[in-house]
């Protein structure tokens, strides 16, 4: 008897203050089933979120019946497996407690030998969250919570964004979140795979170190070891189990390597580990295995402070991303094709990094899956962040065995390329005035925790990643965590403290990991959430749909500085994602020109848990922002950036940037024309720029054609780059504000024609557009580019992939097309 029995699907579950009996999904969660049975508003919706949350003052039931025969009731061992529990859970099986549950990111284990029967019942209560943290908060002396976040947090090893954040919700939904499973044997079962990687001149060591707990000491145990190759090569070995250990080792001659998206392949071989008794398989264990190396080099180097670059196969990299945050506050609404989508579309942006922020929780395997997959390394945070924790012996008990059970299931991944300690914490403690006043023993915990036990327990699960203590950090010890020449840097002048985007410039950080600049979701996903007379910024409604205090009011002084006032919402919205996108591009392009020293530029934030105003590039339906097509071109392997000697000044310095192996060759024009479209002054020059490397290729100064204010208001500096004759890199600088701008509203012309695979747009324009926005009244797509430039009578054409638009023809396309640009919003 050696099987796994799934315990998912269809659960039966009543709130603890009723009689009424519904039927359940596992995994999933409790508002993943109200609102599938309609039995609570939508949260999302206007301000539902309030009267949603109270009820997560109630406790809730979920159970089920499961038959076994008699030989699984008399099997020599049984285990029950509950891979996530949604928080307080207590676990009873035919009316016997067998599990008190405190932590939502630990997979619980109960032995259950002895406790079965032909007809079971499994039984989970859950106790409410919200009236767990209100009392431990009472009496509490941790008087801190994040921006947004409910106090008493700290208390419960639950995921911190669900009691609210400067982006979220408070919704602390509860539930059986992942898989229940009852393991059986009589023989054995596999309880860890190790698998390490040794790079060698051209060939690679593989080891798998396989423990088992042994149930029957008489069975001659083996394991048979299997490598596939990406080619469907395998190699097998069988090695015998003594005393529940083996140790196998696979030596791979001419290794494909993996690389991050951009550099290369994303080969993948693939590791099964049978574990078989007398010939006859007991248990398995699968996975799949990038054959590469993956470091963060912090070592000192020609300028002041330290490098943090990370290093992969032996090449630094400049690491090109953003902030992963859950992906729902309806946990059952996050499914493997949605977070594949949204992986895929960081790949199509040009990433090669995602950060998995540590207020939430350890995402599913498929986005790990599909980071290995598209080649998207994973800056992993621990799941701690922006909080004050009281290190008694349940909680470390607690925080050890989460590690562990996270390390162990993530660390074979290829994408997996450091873990971090905790988000902001070591920088809090250092720095910010609102954690002044807590008790020494505090702070003092902080140490324990993220510069002892941690580091620790993650090296026992994984000695091959590396481990950083805190983000931002230089290094520990609260050793001026936030220090721009040292480690990694968080930076938020640019936003919370309204400084202009061109104060980025005056930094030359050695890593950004976080920073940003909100905007608004695109109409389409506004009216998801609000009606027409709600779509007012300053209302009740879209308030609530904005978590970041006077964030609204801060967007609108920055538009005040760059734009006219829009005239209406879609406008509003339209201009604060121009500007969101702006306000990014100026740092990225800075941090690149600085290549070298600045190694790493990861913003604020890829996506959203609901729809909501807020940092993100993806909003919660998928859309991308302006800010994500922008992306696509700033982080770019191959291209050009315009600097201008300080902001609005008529000198200008292009660059070539090259982030590849092979050196390039191309061709940079640089013009100068009217928003007429009249060229006054154009230079083509040839460019070759080395691996790995940027160049300063030509200075332009542009003071002989600006001489009067119409000129200046009239004129822009435009650069493309060609590589085989395709421009591969564009972009536009103005010479005063927009808002200055003579800009004349266009007249555009659109044709959409079909081609084999794709569907081709062509927009024209009589005069200088910018910004320009394609959208569509009944579909949504991803387009090859948008929000580009027009510059000249021949106009701009993208594509879009027909796979995108099944039910959608060319006529169709032309027909819901809208058009918007900066001099249509006012």
């Amino acid at each position: 008897m050696d099987e796994k029995i799934s315990l998912n699907g269809v659960w039966q579950w009543s709130a603890a203050d009723s009689d009424a009996v519904h039927p359940g999904t596992v995994p999933g969660s409790v508002l993943s089933d109200m609102r599938a049975l309609n039995l609570c508003e939508d949260p999302y919706w206007r301000r539902n979120e309030y009267k949603v949350k109270q009820l997560f003052y109630k406790d809730y039931t979920y159970w089920r019946s499961f038959s076994l025969t008699a030989d699984q009731c008399a099997a020599a061992k049984a285990v029950l497996v509950f891979e996530g529990l949604d928080t307080l859970a207590t676990v009873r099986l035919n009316g016997e407690v067998i599990l008190s549950a405190d932590d939502m990111h630990r997979t619980w284990r109960v032995d259950v030998t002895g406790k079965l029967q032909a007809e079971n019942t499994l039984r989970v209560d859950f106790a409410s969250p919200l009236r767990y943290i209100e009392a431990k908060d009472a009496e509490s002396d941790i008087f801190y919570a994040s921006t947004g976040c409910q106090h008493g947090n700290t208390y419960l090893r639950k995921a911190h964004y669900m009691f609210g954040w400067d982006w979220g919700p408070n919704l602390p939904d509860a539930g059986i979140w992942r898989g229940v499973s009852l393991r059986l044997t009589d023989t054995a079962e596999l309880r860890d795979v190790r698998l390490r990687q040794f790079h060698e001149e051209g060939k690679v060591r593989i080891t798998a170190d396989i423990a088992a707990d042994v149930v029957n000491a008489d069975a001659v145990l083996e394991a048979v070891c299997t490598l596939t190759a990406p080619d469907g090569a395998s190699t097998r070995l069988t090695v015998p189990m003594e005393n529940g250990k083996a140790a196998a080792e696979f030596m791979v001659e001419n290794p494909q390597l993996w690389w991050p998206n951009g550099y290369g392949a994303q080969p993948l071989y693939t590791v099964e580990i049978a574990l078989q008794s007398a010939g006859a398989a007991v248990d398995s264990y699968h996975c799949r295995l990038g054959l590469r190396t993956i470091t963060v080099c912090t070592d000192k180097d020609e300028f002041p402070g330290s490098q943090f670059a990370v290093v992969v196969n032996g090449q630094k990299i400049f690491s090109m991303g953003a902030n992963y945050i859950p992906e729902d506050n309806i946990r059952g609404r996050v499914t493997a094709e949605r977070s594949r989508r949204l992986i895929a579309d960081c790949a199509a942006a040009n990433f090669n990094m995602i950060r998995i922020w540590g207020g939430g929780y350890y995402p599913d395997d498929a986005v790990y899956d599909a980071c290995d997959e598209y080649g998207i390394l994973v800056w992993q945070d621990l799941m701690f962040g922006c909080n004050v924790y009281d290190l008694e012996p349940h909680f470390e008990e607690n925080i050890l065995a989460e590690t562990t059970d996270n390390v162990r299931r993530l660390r074979h991944h290829a994408c997996m390329a450091l873990w971090c300690g905790n988000n902001e914490m070591e920088w809090g403690w250092a720095s910010w005035a609102r954690l002044e006043g807590h008790r020494p023993k505090y702070k003092a915990d902080y140490i324990k925790m993220f510069e002892l036990l941690l580091p620790r327990c993650v090296h026992a699960a994984d000695d091959q990643t590396y481990y950083w203590l805190s983000s931002p950090s230089s290094g520990g010890s609260f050793d001026d965590p936030n220090d721009w020449e040292r480690g990694d840097k968080h930076y938020w002048d640019v936003w919370h403290s309204g400084k202009p985007f061109t104060e980025y410039r005056n930094y030359k950080f050695r890593f950004c990991s976080e920073y940003g600049f909100q905007s608004f979701p695109t109409q389409k996903t506004l009216d998801t959430f609000s009606l027409p007379q709600d779509q007012n910024i300053f209302s009740e409604v879209m308030e609530s749909h904005q978590k970041n205090g006077m964030a609204n009011t801060k967007i609108f002084t920055y538009i005040s500085d760059y734009y006219l006032y829009p005239k209406n919402m879609q406008c509003i919205a339209y201009i604060s994602q121009i500007l969101q996108l702006k306000a990014i591009q100026y740092g990225v392009e800075h941090w690149r020109r600085n290549f070298g020293r600045c190694m790493g530029s990861l913003y604020w934030q890829l996506n959203d848990c609901w729809p909501v105003a807020s940092w993100a590039s993806i909003d919660y339906d998928g859309r991308w922002k302006a800010l994500h097509y922008g992306a696509r071109r700033f982080y770019s392997r191959l291209m050009a950036t315009a600097c201008e000697k300080e902001e609005l000044s008529p000198e200008i310095d292009y660059y070539i940037h090259n982030e590849g192996f092979a050196p390039r060759k191309a061709e940079l024009t640089v013009r100068l024309f009217r928003n007429d479209f009249t060229t006054v002054w154009e230079k083509t020059i040839p460019v070759e720029i080395g691996p790995f490397a940027v160049a300063n290729v030509l200075h332009c100064d542009f003071s002989d054609y600006l001489t009067d204010e119409e000129a200046r208001h009239s004129t822009v500096a435009e650069y493309r780059l060609k590589e085989n004759g395709e421009i591969v890199s564009r972009g536009t600088t103005l010479f005063v504000k927009p808002k200055h701008f003579h800009f004349a509203k266009p007249s555009y012309k659109a044709t959409v024609t079909e081609k084999s695979n794709t569907y081709a747009l062509h927009i024209t324009a009589d005069t200088y557009a910018s910004y320009v926005e394609l959208n569509f009244r009944d579909v949504d797509c991803v387009l090859s580019d948008n929000y580009f430039d027009i510059t000249g009578p021949e106009g701009v054409t993208v594509t879009v992939d027909k796979a995108q638009l099944a039910d959608c023809t060319a006529a169709d396309l032309q027909e819901q097309l809208h058009i918007l640009s900066v001099a249509d919003t006012y």
